[in-house]
């Protein structure tokens, strides 16, 4: 599969993910050239997204949506060579955060080393535990309602350590993509190598579902175990924020 393709597919499975936990909170809506999302009470997905790129004549909806929609955060897919993200630079965005877009084909289980456990949140109560968890690692809310709306078309995990939950894990499927997201653990359980084990289950998990390919969005903090683990960088998403 060549490069063109993976990046599609990355964009397609995390966009689809926004739009599919969205739209049973009625917070999903669409314009004839953008897409964007805002639940209230939480900081995810709270995106405005386009597929094509932008022009300078865009900026004005871009803007009003924003405006009538505070908070929200402008992903800038770094796929088209002509360097538009300089129309938000230049017009009062900054740079809120970068991620590398990456892709593994999978092709081999990894063996674990079953110090964690993976609990698939499947009742309000386990969906409050994987609210309650997920700001400790990430720094901001994806809040219980989204979590329950959606838990039976994604699959979201808790992870333990000696009975105590130490991390999140969320897997999202579109055809023969595995999306990993929401790979975290909390501060004080960081360095004992278990962001490596949460991410050879996904692997797994990923395999045991037919997927082809796993597909994820990384931070600083994991690029360097993901590509460890063999994924291959794709392209960068810019994060931009209205000053």
């Amino acid at each position: 599969m060549k490069n063109v393709n993976l990046i599609k597919d990355n964009i397609d499975n995390l966009t689809t993910l926004w739009k599919t936990v969205s739209t049973p909170l009625l917070s999903y809506h669409k314009t004839d050239f953008l897409e964007y999302s805002q639940i209230k009470n939480a900081g995810w997905p709270n995106r405005v997204w386009f597929r094509k790129d932008i022009t300078a004549e865009n900026l004005p909806q871009i803007l009003e949506i924003i405006q009538n929609n505070p908070g929200l955060i402008v992903p800038y897919w770094n796929i088209f060579g002509s360097n538009t993200n300089e129309i938000f630079e230049k017009n009062g965005f900054s740079i809120r955060n970068q991620l590398v877009a990456m892709a593994l084909k999978l092709d081999k289980k990894f063996i674990l080393q079953n110090n964690l456990t993976f609990k698939r949140v499947l009742n309000e109560e386990d969906a409050k535990i994987w609210s309650d968890i997920y700001p400790l690692s990430f720094n901001y809310v994806i809040s219980e309602e989204t979590v329950v709306q959606n838990y039976k078309d994604i699959k979201f995990y808790l992870v333990h350590f000696k009975e105590k939950p130490i991390g999140t894990l969320t897997l999202f499927q579109t055809e023969k993509i595995m999306g990993i997201h929401g790979v975290g653990v909390i501060p004080e359980m960081r360095k004992k190598g278990f962001a490596e084990e949460i991410m050879k289950f996904a692997i797994n998990e990923a395999i045991d579902a037919d997927a082809q390919y796993a597909q994820l969005q990384a931070s600083d903090l994991g690029k360097d175990i993901y590509r460890r683990l063999g994924f291959q960088d794709l392209f960068v998403i810019k994060n931009y924020v209205l000053n």
